[in-house]
């Protein structure tokens, strides 16, 4: 079976990222593209693709639109934890537990792959180069997640929006978002203030902030970095966590 130039474009996010993490053996580039078509779902904005509690049977990897991790406190109030972009999975080994111990929904219309786990299974199985690859990507959410906490414990408000930004960014570019010193910026600032944990107030007073000082400018759903190392300065950000770049 051949893919056509479109079903190459569709899944093409999801190899780009993990060839950046572990290259992919030609075996097990087409076996999982093929499982990813197999599997291939639709969901508008604001739908919740799996839920706090809900039991575990299938992989899921977003091929377009912006996800995201969260949980909600008992009056309502939410905290994103984590973006999805393309190319990620949904927590690629998340069903060796029973169940989810938070919510994933979308955050603009999307479209992933549904995988499920014996078939998930079998492909790991099969090719180490994909195992392994898959095994970065958690080892890199775990990463980003211990930046998230800092985020929120220590770094100040105008570090943590900077922080955000600079982190789109960068894994926007391993698969083929960013256009020269700009990216997508599809979502609301209620969104942002979750991720970030300030209010939408003290959220856009500091995109102002950011504005006024030439670091960002945020138009028309799309973010410009004019200078991505004087951005990266303001917010004390190293890339390093993201294993962007291969050694050698």
């Amino acid at each position: 079976m051949s893919l056509s130039l479109t079903d190459r474009s569709l899944v093409e996010p999801v190899v780009r990222r993990l060839n950046v993490l572990r290259p992919l053996s030609a075996e097990a580039r087409a076996s999982l593209e093929y499982a990813m078509l197999e599997g291939l779902q639709r969901a508008g904005s604001g739908e919740d693709l799996i839920t706090e509690g809900d039991p575990i049977d299938s992989v899921r990897i977003v091929l377009s639109g912006w996800l995201c991790r969260y949980k909600t406190l008992e009056d309502g109030r939410r905290q994103i934890v984590n973006f999805i972009f393309p190319g990620e999975s949904c927590d690629a080994h998340a069903f060796l537990l029973p169940v989810m111990d938070h919510s994933i929904a979308t955050l603009t219309p999307a479209v992933y792959a549904e995988i499920k786990r014996a078939r998930f299974e079998s492909l790991v199985a099969a090719d180490r180069s994909l195992a392994e690859a898959l095994w970065c990507e958690t080892l890199v959410n775990n990463a980003v997640q211990r930046e998230w906490a800092i985020n929120l414990g220590r770094r100040t408000a105008l570090e943590r929006a900077a922080h955000l930004f600079c982190e789109i960014f960068e894994r926007l570019r391993p698969v083929g978002m960013v256009d020269g010193n700009s990216c997508i910026m599809p979502i609301t600032q209620m969104d942002l203030a979750d991720a970030t944990g300030l209010s939408v107030v003290h959220l856009n007073r500091t995109i102002q902030e950011l504005r006024a000082s030439g670091l960002i400018v945020l138009r028309d759903r799309a973010l410009t970095i004019p200078d991505l190392d004087a951005l990266k300065d303001a917010a004390l950000f190293s890339p390093s966590y993201l294993q962007l770049y291969r050694r050698g």
